[in-house]
């Protein structure tokens, strides 16, 4: 294989050779996008089971930890933040309470009115593997200059517009 080559152009040509009316520009793009989604998702995941938690609880401690203070939300708050059915979120919940993350609290006013709050050690835990998790994200981007990822942000934003406008 050319050094310049990747694996992708290779199937790119063979679909050039076999189907050469078929425009293989977008398969380039997804083939590489989830190709890098896979080693990103890998590194990511694997810091934050240093930590004892998925992916998903990481992001449920985060959406709470990043509201500010009092670090507490409902869980519609948390469901409206996160694309996920109430089940997962729920299940989520349960993961988080049981290692003592969270906390369930209802309100004093309308006891059907539940809070989602981190503890004292889900606080901790989270502002630690905060840290963790932007060092990966630093080190999975750093063969793109500066201005390479303004640019990459920037189309992505652009193209996540289609999706969620």
């Amino acid at each position: 294989m050319n050094p310049i080559q990747d694996d992708v152009d290779n199937l790119v040509a063979q679909w050039a050779k076999e189907k050469p009316q078929l425009d293989t520009l977008p398969m380039a793009i997804l083939g590489r996008m989830m190709r890098l989604f896979k080693h990103i998702e890998a590194d990511i995941s694997a810091c934050h089971k240093k930590f004892g938690l998925t992916m998903g609880e990481f992001d449920v401690l985060a959406t709470i930890r990043r509201s500010g203070k009092p670090y507490s939300l409902t869980p519609s708050d948390l469901l409206s933040s996160m694309m996920l059915t109430s089940g997962a979120m729920t299940n989520r919940i349960d993961k988080l309470e049981s290692k003592g993350l969270i906390v369930r609290t209802h309100c004093t006013q309308d006891r059907r009115s539940v809070k989602v709050a981190l503890s004292v050690e889900g606080l901790a835990v989270i502002d630690t593997v905060i840290e963790a998790h932007v060092a990966i994200q630093l080190k999975l981007t750093q063969g793109l200059s500066a201005e390479d990822k303004v640019l990459l942000n920037s189309l992505f934003k652009q193209w996540l517009r289609q999706f969620e406008s």
